[in-house]
């Protein structure tokens, strides 16, 4: 990463998109790297549309404000295609990633003539397959770092099993599938 970069995230109330940007700032903390990382609050309950965001980068960072004008997209859940307007603001220099299982050409007519990149990886799929559950934030944790370049995979595989072992420290059944859905979601994302 040459410069710094906002994310907006936008999911559900229950699908972790507040957390994987709070464990996002956290990692790159660690790697020495200037973040934030905060929710937009309003009036959320399960299963309700929220916004999360992350400043990341090398130099000290100044703006405390919502961000209206992302380098990056990410968006836990293709059902908001239909009723937010994700691609609000995005650069079309930057990117936007989708979970979904759809090819990317049936996503692009949804996304309001975004000219930019457009990725997608099926995060259902791969936490599925790692976790037996479905838990769509680590996948879509590991995609941002690879589309955005955000930091080395390995880096940040470490930061994470680091990370995990902190929060899941009751529960240290949960950090390999955890571990195996960021790893797999490095492979998957297209």
């Amino acid at each position: 990463m040459n410069k710094n970069i906002e994310i907006r995230w936008h999911g559900r109330g229950g699908q972790g998109a507040k957390t994987a940007a709070l464990l996002l700032a956290d990692v790159a903390f660690n790697t020495g790297m200037y973040v934030q990382g905060f929710p937009e609050y309003g009036p959320e309950r399960m299963g309700a549309p929220i916004t999360a965001y992350n400043r990341i980068g090398e130099t000290p960072i100044r703006v405390h404000s919502n961000i209206y004008n992302p380098d990056f997209v990410v968006v836990v859940d293709e059902t908001l295609l239909d009723s937010v307007d994700v691609t609000k603001g995005l650069s079309k220099d930057g990117a936007i990633i989708i979970n979904t299982s759809k090819e990317k050409d049936k996503i692009i007519p949804l996304l309001k003539g975004y000219e930019g990149k457009v990725y997608t990886i099926d995060a259902h799929k791969v936490s599925m397959a790692t976790l037996g559950k479905y838990f769509p934030n680590s996948p879509m944790l590991a995609s941002i770092v690879k589309v955005a370049n955000i930091m080395d995979q390995d880096v940040f595989l470490s930061q994470m099993e680091a990370s995990y072992k902190h929060k899941f420290a009751k529960k240290p059944e949960v950090i390999e599938g955890n571990m195996n859905a960021l790893k797999m979601a490095f492979q998957e994302v297209k």
